[in-house]
């Protein structure tokens, strides 16, 4: 209520916010906190110009939302607080430090359907792409770039395919920048895997992302997360063409079928991962060259093994 009473008033709105912050340690003031998102985000909003006040603010709602994530509470922000967030980005969009504690905050967010549809109704993918394009060197803002782009490209609907196509150059850039880098690689996949199940790439990106995807399986084999969705991101890349297909068959860094084999036998106790590399295959037999090629590589044999590994799934 003071807060309220006092919007145009700065210290006001400070000082709301730092007492707000003293109750997060108190477990019983949770479900007052969780009522106090949209009061801090129009503050924020309020006071555009004020770093201190939106650096305590995004703070804040991180603890808030952190907290929530641990009691399995999935908060389901509004239009206007998503439109807030979205000001806020674009005030701060040339401080990386900033950007770095309110993209995290962005992806917890749209963990959420309703929050992640709301971010991309107010249109935060462009901005999410600049960002990642200006702090392409930046691990833990393309994390969270990426991870966001993941849940707007699955709550997509209509309207933004323009926009996603434009994600995939960015998105195969911060993969092939952070190659190395398994929770970096891993939300980049995740995203490429979203965007093709959208239709987002066209002809000339099948054969390098599918090369892409291949690189990012070498480089964290023992990553099952990245393995599984890089499997199921090559899976709906070889549906759409049999160049991809292809690119998995001859990728010049070596055969993409002993990839498979050899990822299934580092995860051969993982349903899932096992499930997506499967679906991989399934996809890949559609095509008889490729099919014929398996063949003389002994891919019956694997799949003989994985039947008996899972014989009730």
């Amino acid at each position: 209520d003071f807060m309220q009473a006092s919007w145009d008033i700065e210290e006001v709105q400070a000082k709301g916010i730092q007492h707000l912050a003293s109750f997060v340690k108190d477990k019983s003031a949770f479900p007052c906190l969780l009522k106090c998102t949209e009061v801090i985000t129009r503050a924020m909003k309020t006071h555009i110009d004020s770093l201190n006040l939106h650096v305590e603010g995004c703070t804040l709602l991180l603890e808030i939302l952190s907290q929530a994530l641990e009691q399995g509470v999935m908060m389901a922000l509004d239009e206007c607080v998503a439109s807030c967030l979205l000001h806020t980005v674009r005030k701060h969009s040339e401080n990386e430090e900033f950007l770095s504690s309110l993209c995290t905050l962005l992806m917890m967010v749209s963990a959420s359907e309703v929050a992640a549809e709301n971010l991309r109704r107010v249109g935060i993918i462009p901005d999410l792409l600049s960002i990642l394009r200006r702090f392409l060197h930046n691990d833990k803002i393309c994390f969270s770039c990426c991870a966001i782009l993941w849940s707007l490209a699955v709550s997509e609907t209509n309207g933004d395919q323009a926009v996603l196509e434009s994600a995939v150059p960015v998105t195969s850039a911060v993969l092939q920048k952070h190659l190395q880098n398994a929770v970096v690689a891993e939300s980049a996949c995740s995203a490429l895997w979203a965007l093709s199940l959208q239709g987002c790439l066209t002809d000339s990106d099948y054969e390098p992302t599918a090369a892409l995807l291949l690189d990012a399986l070498r480089m964290n084999p023992e990553r099952a997360v990245l393995v599984k969705n890089g499997c199921l991101a090559l899976a709906s890349l070889v549906r759409l063409s049999e160049t991809a297909a292809l690119a998995i068959l001859l990728d010049s860094k070596g055969s993409g079928i002993e990839l498979i084999k050899d990822e299934y036998h580092l995860h051969f106790d993982e349903p899932g991962v096992v499930e997506a590399l499967c679906l991989l295959i399934n996809e890949m037999v559609q095509y008889d060259e490729v099919m014929l090629d398996m063949r003389s590589q002994k891919m019956e044999k694997l799949l003989s093994e994985i039947k008996l590994q899972f014989p009730f799934s």
